[in-house]
């Protein structure tokens, strides 16, 4: 018989709420392209006539020229993306009717083996475009995510808000879906092909408001690819448009060109490859019901076909370019969005890297301005097609472009980037709870102290400056609340300085909420000492309490204390001390300890003022049930108006395994049948 690890033993007071996920990705892993004055290396794909990969090809098949002159290949290698992973999927298929899914399992950063941004380009969609691509990527989401694919879903008409990240859990992906919507305020009316009529005559400032969008598109994009440069390996952009002009009345537009050749750029250095995809299907180019032809000639009548056909052909100039460009493809005329999707996505499975070594003047910029080289990849073999990036600029990767310096400006980029980074290591935790005045949010940020500059003080007294930002967005992109922006000094000594510096220290913040929906918390830290910065982020989902549903606070997760103080609510905007390791902002914990966890239960409620409510919870390693406990009746627990607090104590056995671990709490309100869950991880040491 299997022996439990786990034990509930008790219930815990309200008092122990009233106490106090996935680390950044950290990878060491080699650049796919390089371009510095030692070495040019380019990432190529190689299909055959059915569009299936060909892994098998020597240096020699190959042949590179740049500006039409061969180059002797120095470095060669494929690289495979199929590799197994142990990773179990994020979210269950077809789970038994009422059954509440586990919880999704946290991806390492060693795991991760496909970073795939989605973007929807919602300022260049018609309203029935959107509907499809909508409903394509949900597809993919059900369907087609792979262990070890990190997704992020992201609208060019919205601002970097809580759901532009990437993340391998559904939950926050569904999110972000069911936030793509048309807008009406983008380049494309609501249907691909404007009827004909008076109203629909486009007038002197609609060419110069298309450039300016499309320039907006192609901008929105490149935050995505510039935030891509650091993380590990090659990245994959599926971009769903159906209107990225060059070409106009007046000739070629500067405006969007500029945009692309930068984008296409960016996207080189950062070894992003962009898959471009018109969701448009088949259009039909012949006269409909809906066009008014009246005081039109017979020619101009007869003409509107081959229009249409024209000015739909002129509307992809830009995404077959950034296709090209970058190593991707362009699909089109197909009514399968979904299937587009899946073709781009699965040609991210291996490459081919190349490299060679340029020749001097490459780098040479004697005009002030860095010259476009291009690249040529060719076969030797036939019947088999290449795909490869089509140049670079000739800039070394070591010029970058200085970027601002200073406090205020190194703090907005950690805060507005979608991507925790920096050389300070930084947990964030934040849960979700109801108070007397509503809902709230408790950001609990654990520092690591070994990643600051303590300077010796007199009196054994160890001295460091921080700046610490904070700001919370909402889906929109809009920040909610008041942004944080304060400087502490923090002084340790003696043995509190070594216990920082070993165990790292907190500090904790309080957003109020004033509506339910989903919320990323963004911090950033500065060491104004060392010029070193660092930032983390986390989402939150936060249900909708005021509809009457069933409903679970977060859980607070912690070392067990026997007698824990009392209070209403976390402190705010305080750098506290203690030991950090067992608390609910780092949860790691060892063999034979004991764990508190707390939860709020929100309208449980049944007929006639009756309640059958109950609770159990289970843990899960790996995606894989461990343990799961007995059904507890919490008709009775302590109560603060409609609120029910709940919790127990988690005894871990002595012979449990180091590893991450996830606590799983589900409440059953048998009046109603109606069900809830929230989880939270943990790690053993």
């Amino acid at each position: 018989m299997r022996r439990p690890i786990l034990l509930a033993v008790s219930l815990l007071a309200a008092a122990l709420w009233a106490q106090e996920q996935v680390p950044p990705p950290d990878s060491s892993a080699a650049d796919v392209i390089h371009i510095n004055v030692n070495l040019v290396q380019i990432d190529a794909v190689v299909t055959d006539a059915k569009g299936n990969h060909v892994p098998t090809l020597k240096a020699s098949d190959f042949e590179v020229l740049q500006d039409g002159k061969p180059q002797a290949i120095t470095n060669f290698s494929y690289v495979s993306l199929k590799a197994p992973t142990a990773v179990a999927a994020s979210m269950p298929k077809n789970l038994p009717k009422g059954a509440v899914a586990p919880p999704p399992v946290p991806l390492k950063p060693e795991q991760a083996r496909r970073m795939i941004a989605l973007v929807v380009d919602d300022l260049g969609l018609s309203f029935t475009s959107t509907y499809y691509t909508r409903n394509a990527i949900k597809k993919f989401v059900d369907e087609q995510m792979e262990p070890g694919d990190m997704v992020a879903i992201v609208r060019t008409g919205a601002g970097m808000g809580a759901l532009q990240q990437f993340t391998a859990d559904k939950r926050m992906l569904y999110a972000a879906i069911d936030r793509i919507r048309f807008n009406s305020l983008g380049r494309v009316g609501a249907d691909s092909v404007a009827p004909l009529g008076p109203l629909n005559q486009a007038g002197p400032g609609d060419a110069e408001r298309e450039q300016i969008f499309s320039a907006g598109s192609l901008g929105s994009i490149r935050y995505v690819v510039d935030g891509l440069r650091d993380m590990p390996g090659r990245k994959a952009l599926v971009l769903f448009s159906e209107n990225m002009r060059l070409f106009y009345a007046d000739g070629q537009s500067p405006r969007v060109q500029q945009a692309l050749q930068d984008l296409t750029d960016a996207a080189n250095r950062s070894s992003v490859v962009v898959y471009t995809i018109d969701p448009r299907g088949l259009q039909t180019h012949q006269l409909t019901a809906a066009d008014d032809t009246r005081g039109m000639t017979p020619a101009q009548i007869s003409n509107v076909s081959s229009e249409r056909a024209q000015q739909e052909f002129n509307s992809r100039d830009g995404l077959v370019l950034l296709a090209k460009y970058t190593g991707g493809t362009f699909q089109y005329n197909t009514n399968d969005v979904a299937g587009a999707l899946r073709k781009a996505v699965a040609d991210t499975e291996g490459y081919y890297l190349i490299g060679y070594h340029p020749a001097a003047n490459t780098f040479d910029a004697k005009t002030g301005q860095p010259k476009f080289h291009k690249v040529e990849v060719k076969l030797k073999t036939p019947g088999l097609a290449v795909r490869s990036r089509s140049g670079f600029l000739g800039r070394s990767d070591a010029l970058k472009p200085e970027l601002p310096r200073g406090r205020d400006a190194e703090m907005l980029r950690a805060l507005t980037s979608p991507f925790a980074s920096g050389s300070i290591h930084m947990r964030l935790t934040t849960l979700y709870s109801q108070g007397a005045q509503g809902a709230y949010l408790s950001a609990l940020l654990h520092i690591d102290a070994k990643d600051l500059k303590f300077t010796d003080q007199p009196d054994a007294w160890h001295r460091a400056q921080i700046d610490i930002s904070a700001i919370t967005f909402g889906d929109n992109g809009q920040a909610v609340g008041t942004p944080v922006n304060k400087t502490y000094t923090v002084q340790l000594k003696n043995d509190a300085y070594r216990k920082a510096l070993g165990e790292g220290f907190l500090y904790s913040m309080v957003v109020p909420l004033k509506k339910p929906g989903a919320y990323q918390v963004r911090v950033a830290l500065r060491d104004s000492q060392a010029d070193q910065i660092g930032s983390a982020s986390q989402f939150i989902d936060v249900p909708d309490a005021s509809k009457g549903k069933l409903t679970l606070s977060s859980i607070v997760l912690r070392e067990f204390v026997p007698t824990p103080a009392a209070g209403a609510q976390p402190p705010s905007g305080v750098v506290t001390d203690g030991s950090p390791v067992g608390s609910p902002a780092v949860r790691v914990f060892t063999p034979g300890q004991e764990l508190a966890y707390g939860y709020q239960i929100l309208n449980a409620k049944g007929p006639s003022g009756q309640e059958h409510v109950e609770a159990f919870s289970r843990v899960f390693r790996d995606g894989q049930e461990i343990f799961s406990g007995k059904p507890v009746d919490m008709s009775n627990a302590s109560a603060a108006g409609p609120r029910k607090v709940g919790g127990g104590v988690l005894k871990l056995g002595d012979m449990m395994r180091p590893g991450d671990y996830v606590l799983q709490v589900i409440v059953t309100d048998k009046s109603n049948n109606s069900t809830a869950s929230q989880w939270v991880d943990f790690e053993v040491k």
